[in-house]
């Protein structure tokens, strides 16, 4: 599962540029993060994104590569204005 920490307030500060950087980070980062770690999309919500991968190795190799990724796409950013997104991995079945 991945979530968008701070949605709520960012959308507050500013709904535009908030969906649109979100839009983007989809876009250039989780879509093509996702398929080269052979993820797939589950269910998506205004801030979250359960996905599932085929082994947890997948998983945590998207994890590490995806926040990474996302350090370099948002240090222009100030700390009030930056998205960061926080993953957490469950090693069972989940049933929606």
């Amino acid at each position: 599962m991945t979530d968008m920490v701070g949605y709520s307030r960012l959308m507050e500060q500013d709904e535009a540029a908030t969906l649109s950087r979100q839009k983007s980070h989809r876009n250039g980062l989780i879509n093509p993060a996702l398929a080269n770690h052979h993820g797939r999309v589950v269910k998506t919500t205004g801030d979250g994104l359960p996905a599932e991968f085929p082994s947890v190795v997948e998983a945590v190799a998207y994890s590490a590569d995806f926040q990474r990724e996302m350090a370099k796409r948002e240090a222009d950013q100030p700390k009030d204005k930056r998205i960061d997104y926080r993953i957490g991995i469950h090693l069972d079945d989940v049933f929606l």
